[in-house]
């Protein structure tokens, strides 16, 4: 190989702001180990609030001290193997999701950490593990049925677009929440059952009219003034799982005065679930076969977002599109 550096991109400091809490380095190459391979990435998935909210300081379950290295999911060929690695070839398209893998040119990984994939597409990339969290959230914390009615918001989004689809194939009646005409389009094309654009039409009033008895399960990322109205909405025993806030992620957190929410649930005995990845891990192997077992059957759609991220330069301006809601389907650079 007659490279011999490669980029990566970091957080220097801890910054309200992710643009000013990353920097580019230029680093050697390094040589794989007996149990690793050295993986040359070629897409790396953009995770917009977990990348803001880290560079603040505030992901609860990491206490990293800068400088550290940023991205998750990417998806790319190994170019040079340990000894020791057995069912692996130079060549094979490879995914990891490891913290620090992603917005970086080259990474050394130990192979029992990687997942084989037939090609280093934008599409494989986005069902692990932002399509996978989908599934388990809806599955384990939302005990997802059938013939029920379930609410995604941000449903244009990485995650959202794929619990549509999770929802539907699971036989609910699904409602979409989006912002633009683009992302209703988008939804359509996904078989969304009912598309509310929020901009043009009122949340609250539309469900409220709509479905008088309440939505069943919510799969809600936005926050905010979108999650108290999901909470109002919710069915007797509805359970909402709350698996991001985007809207607060840019901003400093809203202090709220209303009444606590036990007001709300226990009449109805609705709940209100957390999900977070790293605590529902168990799940993750069967999740993946069970989702790329559907894309490759083509059960399910992937939207990739059309905006072209190019380099690890272009990071910071993909982790803004994302936050402030611009994309549809997954946003993804490409290296």
């Amino acid at each position: 190989m007659s490279i011999k550096t490669y980029r990566k991109l970091i957080a220097k400091q801890l910054n309200q702001d992710f643009k000013s809490a990353v920097e580019i380095v230029e680093i050697p190459i390094p040589k794989p180990a007996a149990n690793q391979l050295l993986i040359q990435n070629k897409l790396a998935g953009i995770n917009g609030g977990f990348d803001t909210l880290l560079c603040r300081g505030e992901v609860p379950y990491f206490h990293l001290i800068p400088p550290f290295d940023l991205g998750v999911e990417a998806v790319g060929n190994v170019v040079s193997m340990g000894e020791n690695v057995k069912d692996f070839q130079i060549g094979d398209a490879v995914i990891t999701t490891t913290l620090g893998g992603g917005y970086r040119e080259y990474q050394v990984i130990d192979a029992n950490l990687t997942v084989k994939v037939q090609q280093a597409t934008p599409e494989v990339l986005t069902l692990m593990p932002t399509g996978v969290s989908a599934l388990v959230a809806l599955e384990q914390v939302g005990e997802m049925k059938s013939n029920e009615v379930v609410l995604v918001t941000a449903a244009a989004g990485g995650t959202g677009h794929i619990a549509v689809q999770l929802a539907s194939l699971a036989g609910n009646h699904v409602i979409g929440t989006c912002s633009t005409e683009a992302k209703t389009q988008l939804l359509e094309k996904l078989g969304c059952d009912r598309i509310i654009n929020y901009r043009t039409e009122n949340l609250n009033q539309i469900l409220k009219q709509e479905y008088p008895n309440g939505i069943n399960l919510i799969f809600e990322c936005v926050g905010k003034q979108v999650f108290d109205t999901c909470v109002e909405n919710l069915a007797i025993r509805g359970r909402l799982v709350t698996i991001g806030y985007i809207s607060e992620y840019a901003l400093n957190v809203e202090q709220v005065l209303q009444p606590r929410i036990y007001h709300q649930l226990m009449w109805k005995a609705a709940s209100v679930r957390g999900f977070l990845m790293p605590h529902y891990k168990e799940y993750i192997p069967e999740a993946r076969d069970r989702l790329l077992n559907l894309f490759y059957t083509d059960k399910l759609k992937v939207a990739i977002d059309s905006t072209q991220f190019n380099g690890i330069e272009s990071i910071p301006a993909a982790v803004e599109y994302l936050i402030t809601g611009k994309n549809c389907g997954k946003v993804v650079v490409r290296f």
